[in-house]
């Protein structure tokens, strides 16, 4: 177990300063902080482990570009609910830390959890750029990622839902309603997640005998050019339904193809993936994929409980849910 006695041989300075740097000592540069926290996680060493203090910290890291969670219909609000419904009882006090690409460039995953005492974190919202998903791949500090998978590091743990089985529901579900020529629209392939959304909707229809080429796939980053280059085709090639990556690129797409002249689901159908609150509040109701929140949130506690006591959890999946509302129907007569 690495001391501060430590830190100070390897840095040539003495155990006083080091203390200092470490609990903020107003004395101290904060060029030499820097210096003394980056050694402190280089050599293994937390702060808890010292101090024994009796609350134990820990953090929801929220990457606040790319998720919403503040109100009641944002994504990430009941994962949180869930995740506090489980820690908090169990004596952590859990505190919510917004970050941005420019704060994860300056300074690395642990060296913020060494700093602000915390034993470990759950992490939603991170892209494959994000550079603490680089960071991830070689920290120490306990981290549960939510849809987002790290190969080798038994410091990390995975969380969500099973996209492949959801996939599977979504094309079979379609498939028994006579759907031959489904097509499949996504958002940016930036995320693991959608990456393997897109992979589970090739394989779910391969697995039925159903074709798929370039013609029957569309992503783009913008959900305007989702709308305006790849829906038009979809439609120009006699689609009968769409399976959206996202609820909300669902939405869009329903609303465009009423505007189109098209109707939902006489015409096509729609299916979205999250049933996120709005799901249910389209016109007409969407169908779609249930990420169940609360449980997520739960089980990202469960998982980072599991990795605090040393037990090497690598990926915890809940079931997917097919909820059939009115944004689906029989394949078209022609």
């Amino acid at each position: 177990m690495t001391t501060i006695q430590d830190i100070a041989d390897k840095m040539g300075i003495s155990k006083s300063t080091v203390s200092k740097a470490l609990n903020d000592a107003p004395d101290i540069s904060e060029t030499l902080r820097k210096q003394v926290l980056e050694t402190a996680v280089a050599l293994g060493y937390t702060k808890l482990r010292r101090y024994k203090k009796p609350v134990k910290k820990i953090c929801i890291i929220i990457e606040k570009e790319n998720i919403m969670y503040e109100e009641p219909h944002h994504f990430a609000y009941d994962i949180l609910i869930g995740f506090r419904q489980m820690a908090e009882p169990a004596c952590f006090d859990v505190e919510i830390v917004p970050v941005d690409v420019q704060m994860q460039r300056n300074q690395h995953y642990d060296v913020f959890m060494l700093e602000h005492d915390y034993v470990g974190a759950f992490a939603l919202g991170f892209s494959l750029n994000d550079p603490w998903i680089r960071d991830f791949k070689t920290s120490h500090t306990p981290a549960v990622l939510f849809d987002n998978y790290i190969i080798g590091n038994p410091s990390t743990a995975y969380v969500g839902i099973d996209n492949n089985e959801g996939m599977e529901l979504a094309v079979s579900y379609l498939a028994g309603l006579g759907h031959r020529k489904i097509a499949y629209l996504s958002s940016s392939l930036g995320s693991q997640i959608l990456q393997i959304r897109h992979e589970a909707f090739l394989r779910a229809m391969h697995q039925h005998g159903l074709k798929t080429s370039s013609d029957s796939t569309g992503c783009s980053y913008y959900l305007s050019e989702c709308m305006e280059k790849h829906l038009p085709r979809f439609l120009e090639k006699g689609m009968t339904a769409i399976i959206c990556n996202q609820d909300t690129l669902a939405n869009a797409a329903l609303i465009q193809c009423q505007q189109l002249g098209y109707r939902i689901p006489e015409d096509i159908s729609i299916i979205g993936f999250d049933d996120i609150p709005i799901a249910a509040y389209t016109s007409p109701p969407l169908t779609t994929i249930r990420q169940d929140r609360l449980e997520l949130g739960k089980s990202g506690f469960f998982a980072l409980s599991s990795l605090l006591n040393n037990i090497p959890i690598s990926t915890f999946l809940l079931h997917a849910q097919l909820i059939e509302r009115k944004s689906t129907g029989e394949v078209p007569v022609p």
